[in-house]
């Protein structure tokens, strides 16, 4: 399986310049006469705009570019009826056995509830519904196809997973090469489940449109539903899982095949 290697992605919200870096990297240009400190900085801007503008495979044979202020995005074939062609995911229905302890009655989505004991207590807390994205995202296709998952579990057996399985007896979740999918996660557990996708960013889908917030990491509270969209850019055997590690080992895990 492969590594967690993170791509070092620089659209992630709340990434910022660090002033004592940029500081650093003045190049002693007071120093330089004015026609070579402006001959560098005119090529660095070239330099810079070239590779913003780099654009990706839209069938995911090179993993595609990042965001940042001049990257030009991938947008889709078609503007008309986007969703006309979007494969809904099959309801997956939990029943309480010796895998689930549990099922809510209702689930919604709670991306602007701090969680418990963080609501109400006269501070303003930031949510999830908070999150903003520095630039927009590279990739504007509309997703063709949903993946929902229950994050199910049993507390006195002390047994997690997803769907009401654990990962010995669960198959990979496959993704064609260059897709773009919806995944859907709730919460059937009375836990926050921090669920992580290795090698593939996760856009949370937050009510920001094109600025909707790269992540790592979505952590999900009991009874919510949440949704985020995914690019299969980069194939590979990639590990998804619960951030508990604990949890992870008891078998809330899977593996996300791109290929």
């Amino acid at each position: 399986m492969s590594g967690s290697t993170e791509k070092d992605k620089q659209g992630m919200t709340g990434m910022k310049m660090d002033n004592q870096s940029m500081a650093g990297m003045d190049m002693g240009d007071k120093d330089m006469g004015s026609d070579s400190a402006q001959h560098m900085q005119l090529g660095d801007q070239k330099q810079q705009t070239m590779t913003g503008m780099e654009m990706g495979s839209c069938t995911g044979t090179t993993p595609f570019p990042q965001p940042g202020p001049n990257t030009m995005p991938i947008m889709p074939a078609s503007r008309t009826n986007i969703n006309a062609n979007l494969e809904r995911s099959n309801p997956v229905h939990m029943h309480v056995g010796p895998q689930v302890d549990n099922v809510p009655m209702q689930v919604s989505e709670r991306l602007n509830d701090p969680g418990v004991g963080l609501s109400g207590n006269g501070r303003r807390v930031l949510t999830y519904a908070d999150l903003r994205a520095r630039y927009p995202s590279v990739d504007r296709r509309p997703p063709t196809r949903e993946i929902e998952l229950r994050l199910s579990g049993n507390m006195d057996r002390y047994i997690w997973g997803f769907n009401g399985q654990k990962f010995s007896s669960a198959e990979p979740i496959e993704l064609k090469l260059g897709e773009r999918v919806r995944f859907v996660l709730i919460n059937d557990t009375m836990m926050e489940h921090p669920i992580h996708l290795h090698g593939l960013w996760s856009e949370l889908e937050n009510g920001h449109g094109e600025f909707n917030p790269y992540k790592h990491t979505i952590i999900v509270k009991p009874a919510e539903r949440v949704s985020y969209l995914v690019s299969a850019d980069t194939p590979g055997h990639w590990a998804y899982h619960c951030h508990l590690l604990y949890h992870m080992a008891s078998g809330m895990f899977r593996t996300v095949v791109v290929s």
